[in-house]
């Protein structure tokens, strides 16, 4: 592509410069307006610049991408209803072996939870699971962290929906689903098995010392996380407490236990009356027989119904539980058998909408519409800076040394992709560098492109874990670990580096040997 005109170029450059500082510093002091409102700042800069026209920058939001994020993110709310995540939960201290094995849990729990339900969903979930655990068992939750972090981005590389990057190469490059699975596969389980071992090795010492218990926390606090729903609220506080106070009164008066909670109130509202009465005139044995009447027909109404509700709503929200888990195995089989990602994401989660039978506001709320907004600035911005010609005059610098059809090749080519995904973040250098890639390797030949697009996706997920900042996965974990309650724990950046790097160097290398081999 040729270069544009200098102004454009300049113009398209400066868009390009303030979207980025905001996404990888969303907190800078000139401007702490947030990743979100700074992707949406560059692509109103493109535009306002007049590197991109309005239509070219519509034109340059990619639906299908959004439609599948959606429609992920909508079936892992549900999936959280169901308490899926608890069960991972209860599977990660079930009869727990000591440090060690817990360690080896959370590394496995985590990569095979983010490949399907993404590596942020995973992280938000099971941060504050693994940090009461360690303290359950008085362990330090450092490498308990870094374990959950790394193997959730080594994990979700082996799907289309395991990561963001990697819905962008799926839609880009159209491999299908099963393809993509069965390509990183192999890498994924070397990788996760190596991760786990390089942990044990830097922190055996840590893990091996046992210290009195001093303060464990109750089994069942430890399965009691719950998603933080996302912010989108129409209300006021006042009048949405007022909401939420008549929607909890309207819900408690409509179990037969809790009518017989009134009738048992009105019971002693009318004790006292009597009591009352009692004291005014004689006690003929009145108010002794109308005592007994009244307890008498409250315990005869809860013996009739609360066992038949209770039975009732317990069989209610058991088969609930199994069409929610049916419905995701069959989007998983549906994906697998090459049906269009996005859309059999979105049907999925309608299906589960139907299926609740409720409003569906409160699910739908605990979408991250914030990420949504995000990737439609990012799109617009990224497509505009591709506009300038840049981009295109890098790669021509760099693609005859990073031709993937011998070692040296492939290895320039990580390491690029290895750089820019820390740099400018791995979604959009996917979204910069994906097409040149994939039509520099398809001139080599057409099984070189797949590979050319399993090698990016490996590469620039697995690149998240070199530093803290390299994937929101591990600022979720960071994030999470300093908010919880009581057990809250400090992820510093340099300590998050000492096992990154050298984890990040030696997994993407075992992964670039069973890939690209």
């Amino acid at each position: 592509m040729a270069m544009e005109p200098t102004v454009k170029v300049v113009l398209g450059s400066i868009a390009f410069a303030i979207f980025w500082v905001l996404a990888v510093f969303p907190a800078v002091p000139f401007m702490p307006i947030g990743r979100t409102a700074g992707s949406l700042l560059g692509a109103m800069l493109m535009v306002l610049f007049r590197v991109l026209t309005p239509d070219q920058a519509y034109a340059a939001i990619d639906l299908p991408i959004l439609g599948l994020l959606f429609g992920t993110m909508v079936v892992s709310v549900y999936l959280e209803r169901a308490d899926m995540f608890k069960y991972l939960g209860k599977l990660l201290a079930w009869k727990s072996q000591g440090a060690k094995d817990l360690l080896c849990r959370i590394c496995l729990i985590s990569a095979v939870s983010s490949a399907f339900f993404t590596n942020d969903t995973s992280c938000v979930v099971l941060t504050e699971f693994v940090l009461k655990i360690a303290r359950q068992q008085n362990l330090p939750p450092h490498p308990f962290l870094l374990a959950l972090a790394s193997s959730a981005n080594i994990g979700s590389s082996a799907t289309p929906i395991g990561n963001p990057q990697n819905l962008v190469i799926a839609v880009q490059s159209k491999i299908s689903f099963g393809k993509f699975l069965f390509g990183i596969l192999p890498a994924l389980l070397v990788g996760v098995v190596v991760n786990a071992v390089l942990l044990l090795c830097m922190y055996w010492k840590v893990l091996s010392v046992h210290k009195d218990v001093e303060d464990v926390v109750p089994e069942e606090e430890v399965v009691s996380h719950r998603f933080s729903p996302a912010t989108m609220s129409h209300l006021n506080s006042s009048n949405s407490q007022e909401l939420n106070n008549a929607l909890d009164s309207m819900t408690i008066s409509s179990s037969p236990r809790n009518h017989a909670e009134t009738l048992r109130n009105r019971g002693n509202f009318g004790e006292s009356e009597i009591q009352n009465a009692s004291k005014e005139g004689p006690n003929d044995g009145s108010v002794q027989k109308t005592e007994e009447n009244v307890s008498s027909k409250i315990d005869e109404y809860e013996d009739e119904n609360f066992t038949s509700y209770d039975e009732k709503e317990k069989w209610k929200n058991m088969l609930w539980k199994v069409c929610v888990y049916l419905v995701t195995i069959g989007m998983l089989i549906a994906l697998l058998m090459g049906l269009n990602m996005s859309w059999t994401a979105i049907t999925a989660a309608l299906v589960l909408v139907v299926l609740d039978f409720k409003d569906a506001r409160p699910c739908l709320e605990k979408v991250s519409y914030s990420l949504l907004i995000f990737f439609c600035g990012m799109f617009i911005t990224v497509d505009g800076f591709n506009k300038t010609g840049i981009p295109s005059a890098l790669w021509d610098l760099m693609e005859p040394y990073s031709k993937i059809d011998h070692a040296a090749g492939i290895a320039v080519l990580a390491l690029v992709i290895l750089v820019l995904s820390n740099v400018a973040s791995n979604v959009p250098t996917v979204l910069l560098l994906g097409a040149r890639v994939a039509a520099s390797a398809a001139a080599i030949s057409p099984a070189s492109e797949q590979k050319a697009w399993l090698i990016l996706a490996w590469v620039s997920t697995v690149a998240g874990n070199l530093s803290l900042l390299g994937s929101a996965a591990n600022l979720i974990v960071c994030e999470q670990a300093r908010r919880a309650q009581h057990f809250g724990y400090n992820l510093s950046f340099w300590s998050h580096l000492k096992f990154g790097v050298p984890s990040t160097l030696i997994i993407t290398a075992i992964g670039l040997i069973l890939i690209g081999g």
